[in-house]
């Protein structure tokens, strides 16, 4: 299995799929124990939900799982929320907090999967996001998430349908973040936050920087917004996604309409 699967695209926009994958090695599976191997706290169908959207589209996938290695959080290992509950590079717990190794990794098999699996991820996303901006003078960067609506470990209540995350503002121009919100909001159907629990991880992060062409915008959607239950078997609701797409369509038709407005890189 390939760490990561690219499409290449003639859009200004990348779509990012860092948790999709459900790809674990065996050596890595038999450590893991019964919690882990359930693979709860994938965002499952999220490539199916994002499928032909745009045309165009630039998709960059990671196929390995992030209990794996997670291709969303700092190498170096910095906390993306400092002082709240969240999972590290390598997850020791799932999102309700509960042990998911019989044998944990140590540093040098976090260095490993970081060379093997974390590292190529990366170079591809970058490798992408070069190419897009060497044509368009620009490339936006839409990375794709999903998460369970409920999870007190993470955070109180129920989370909206649409959290948007651009780091406060930092990782995109304000009209790419102005014109998703508003999309968001102008769908009466769903709940919108910006810059709320989630703000983006580190791949909007560590990728956005408006002032060198690449935007970077972040959608954690609530997978009640999707999914048939937000539990096992993770079903795929054919009419929620149907009235979920277009939505999504609008938001990454606009973000793609918008880039020669931005302003290149020469």
């Amino acid at each position: 299995m390939t760490p990561v699967t690219v499409h290449q695209g003639d859009s200004p926009i990348v779509l990012g799929l860092p948790h999709t994958g459900t790809f674990v090695p065996d050596d890595i599976a038999d450590k893991l124990n019964s919690t882990g191997l359930k693979l709860a706290d994938t965002d499952w169908h999220i490539d199916r939900l994002y499928e032909d959207l745009l045309e165009g589209a630039t998709t960059v996938r990671a196929n390995f799982h992030r209990y794996v290695i997670d291709a969303n959080r700092d190498p170096a290992g910095g906390s993306l929320y400092p002082g709240q509950n969240t999972t590290t590079l390598v997850p020791l717990t799932d999102f309700d907090g509960r042990d998911i190794w019989k044998m944990p990794p140590t540093a040098a098999d976090i260095d490993a999967r970081h060379r093997t699996f974390h590292a190529p991820y990366h170079a591809a996303l970058r490798a992408e996001l070069e190419r897009v901006r060497t044509v368009h003078g620009v490339a936006i960067l839409y990375d794709c998430h999903s998460i369970r609506s409920h999870i007190p470990y993470l955070f109180d209540g129920i989370l909206p349908d649409f959290n948007i995350g651009t780091n406060g503002g930092a990782t995109c121009a304000a009209q790419v973040e102005a014109a998703t919100t508003d999309i968001c909001r102008a769908a009466s159907a769903y709940t919108t936050t910006v810059n709320g629990r989630f703000k983006g991880g580190w791949t909007t992060r560590h990728y956005g920087q408006p002032d060198k062409g690449i935007h970077a915008i972040q959608m954690e959607l609530a997978q009640s917004t999707y999914l048939t239950d937000e539990a096992a078997p993770w079903s795929y609701d054919a009419t929620k996604a149907a009235a979920l797409r277009p939505h999504l369509t609008h938001i990454l038709t606009t973000s793609a309409a918008s880039a020669p407005t931005l302003g290149g890189t020469s």
